[in-house]
């Protein structure tokens, strides 16, 4: 029996298409006000359509998950094709300008992956291994665009990785680090294509230290630094390294603030040891905390649904942000959780 919800003319389709219009003329007024061009439409709002669905500036990022109610893979490859026939009606954009990307659970993409490396006796070398999951190209057709965030520019890649190289959802948390950064030693660690590092120059930072394991996302990096008419110069450096291992060294530098926002599990090939925040953030924030000058600040959060933050913390004044470090587009109030620590 063909399944209704697999026609445009169907219920659900029309139905997302008439939400994602209706949500976004409410966000256009909104992103206007805010100085933003990239924010979030739709996560999950509408029952077996498990969808994400992003503006980027004229363009729309589509993440779909797995339905549970397909039976065949024509089934699911049928429900694709109207999705983004809905998408492309709901925000009237053409389908050149909607980008459909396939999204797992984690576990699910870390154990295909292991069972693709034995089949072919392989193991990912550094160059092409650049960390678990979202981290991965899936394509080189190298669709990339600029967009504005709160008075910066950022470089978004909406065809070739998962992400886009953006987290939308730390946005009030990289201008909590605009605001605090005057006068600073900044330190950012798994560092990404460096978005918290260029907030932290705007905000006028003495020296920044950005690191990641990374070349394509350090490069990616210096583009955004550059994008934003920052020099690149010896106070403001971008380091190629595994932060885990970078911080277990015993360094002298001190730093004012610290953003570390690490993967909630890292496996990569390049890295010595695997990692995972539920079990190894108490050393991560032990050494944190070493580096921090009394009364620095760290910005520490995490996407680990299951996180529990460790009852022997180092001597930090800790305050939860998560309620307001979450933006208003995102309806989904559990995407991470936040924390702003005070070295005592």
């Amino acid at each position: 029996m063909s399944d209704p919800a697999l026609s445009i003319g169907g219920t659900p389709q029309n139905e997302l298409a008439n939400r994602l219009r209706r949500v976004h003329k409410h966000l256009r007024k909104w992103a206007k006000r805010t100085d933003v061009t990239c924010y979030r439409l739709y996560e999950r709002d509408i029952a077996d359509q498990p969808l994400i669905v992003d503006w980027y500036d004229g363009n729309a990022v589509v993440w779909a998950y797995a339905r549970t109610r397909n039976e065949t893979a024509a089934d699911d490859e049928t429900w694709l094709t109207t999705v983004t026939a809905a998408v492309c009606a709901g925000l009237d954009l053409p389908a050149e300008k909607v980008f459909l990307k396939r999204r797992f659970r984690q576990k699910d993409r870390q154990k295909d992956r292991q069972k693709d490396r034995q089949k072919a006796g392989t193991k990912t070398t550094d160059e092409d291994d650049d960390g678990p999951g979202q981290y991965e190209r899936l394509a080189t057709h190298g669709v990339t665009q600029v967009v504005g965030e709160q008075g910066l520019r950022f470089e978004v890649n909406l065809s070739d990785y998962l992400d886009t190289g953006l987290f939308l959802d730390h946005r009030p948390t990289r201008a909590r680090v605009r605001s605090e950064a005057t006068g600073k030693d900044v330190l950012n660690l798994f560092a990404y294509t460096g978005a918290f590092t260029c907030y932290a120059r705007a905000g006028g930072a003495r020296r920044t230290v950005t690191i990641d394991l990374s070349n394509t996302y350090l490069e990616w990096a210096a583009r955004n630094v550059a994008l934003n008419g920052f020099a690149a110069d010896d106070g403001h450096v971008l380091v190629r390294a595994d932060c885990v291992q970078w911080l277990r060294a015993d360094r002298p530098e001190r730093f004012d603030l610290i953003v570390c926002d690490p993967p909630t599990f890292s496996n990569s090939a390049a890295m010595r040891s695997e990692f995972a925040i539920d079990r190894d953030h108490a050393a991560l924030l032990e050494r944190l905390h070493r580096l921090l000058r009394p009364g620095g600040v760290l910005y520490f959060s995490t996407n680990s649904r299951a996180f529990r933050l460790t009852d022997t913390l180092p001597p930090f004044t800790v305050e939860e942000l998560t309620a307001t470090s979450i933006p208003e587009d995102f309806r989904n109030r559990r995407i991470h959780r936040c924390w702003r620590m005070t070295r005592s």
